[in-house]
């Protein structure tokens, strides 16, 4: 098969072990970002099978209505990136392993690690120390201290584990099936919204994006954080409200945001008031972006091709009318 892969960024695959699934399939790779729709045509013209990094690219009916070759695009977890529809009326399988069981540990250690050098001021003393002005101010511990944990999955779980290793309490909010699983498990739950937000020192949102999570996250959730409270995203921006995370921290509550993730990925832009604040701690959107979680995740998506190409499609999440 023809198959593209886009959006590897650091020519990161051909590297695994995983990559060798792909002996005997016409590969190419792209390593930019391309959104100009008449630009990834021309690319993937001659493509039988697209695979993706995750959501860096937006799969449109406008685009999938232009590539006639096109029979299975193969990548793992979510996908309110593609037009599931456009792939079913154009003869698109698309295959996508949902890892119900497996949580994404990189994802989980990088919030771990956002919340330290939030609380410990990493970023701001390492600047400090290099510029030659030695210490910068003072940091928080986290012993003692209240983690909240918005949604009941199996990230947030890891991270709750986490805390439990770094002396935290921990303190649960989620949809009503959520709350009531966690309180079947013996977790503690907030005993409201209001006061799961103003009760937590720290606040970490695990929550799969779609239409009735966007916006989940409120202005009135973010004021009713504390002035040191920590808010952490290292799920996807749409989960907030639009402009709510900026505008509370103008405000100063919460008083620090530590994110992964924002509404416009790439962002380029170094003068985004978001991510300028300095009140914000940022990374690129790299909580999943490790060679190990990378061979993980490709090795799955790798099996989908293969699988397909053999006749026997798994993880099958449309039902296309033509093949």
């Amino acid at each position: 098969m023809k198959v593209s892969i886009i959006d590897d960024w650091f020519d990161t695959l051909r590297e695994l072990p995983c990559f060798e699934k792909l002996d005997g399939h016409d590969v190419t790779i792209w390593n930019d970002h391309v959104e100009d729709t008449a630009v990834l045509v021309e690319r993937l013209q001659d493509t039988e099978c697209l695979v993706l990094f995750r959501e860096r690219t937006r799969i449109t009916g406008e685009l999938l209505d232009r590539l006639p070759n096109l029979e299975l695009i193969s990548q793992v977890s979510v996908y309110p990136h593609i037009d599931v529809d456009a792939c079913t009326r154009n003869g698109v399988m698309l295959c996508s392993n949902m890892h119900a069981n497996t949580p994404s540990y990189a994802t989980a250690e990088h919030t771990w690690g956002l919340i330290l050098a939030a609380m410990r001021q990493i970023p701001q003393q390492m600047a400090s120390v290099k510029a030659g002005k030695w210490q910068s101010g003072v940091g928080k511990t986290l012993r003692g201290r209240t983690i909240g944990l918005y949604g009941y999955g199996r990230i947030a779980r890891t991270v709750a584990e986490y805390a439990n290793a770094f002396g935290m309490n921990v303190v649960w909010w989620s949809s009503e099936s959520g709350r009531a699983r966690a309180l079947a498990d013996g977790q503690r739950v907030a005993e409201s919204r209001k006061a799961f937000f103003a009760g937590s020192d720290v606040v970490s949102v695990h929550v799969r994006l779609k239409p009735s999570t966007t916006g989940l996250v409120t202005l009135d959730d973010l004021r009713d954080m504390g002035t040191g409270s920590l808010f952490v995203n290292t799920s996807r921006a749409g989960l907030v409200e639009a402009g709510a995370l900026l505008a509370a921290l103008n405000e100063g509550k919460p008083g620090m945001a530590a994110v992964d993730v924002f509404d416009v990925e790439p962002l380029l832009d170094a003068n985004d008031p978001l991510l300028a604040h300095p009140n914000l701690i940022a990374t690129p959107h790299i909580g999943y972006v490790t060679e190990d979680n990378y061979n993980i995740q490709f090795s799955d998506i790798f099996d989908q091709v293969v699988a397909y190409h053999e006749g026997n499609p798994i993880n099958v999440i449309n039902a296309p009318q033509t093949l």
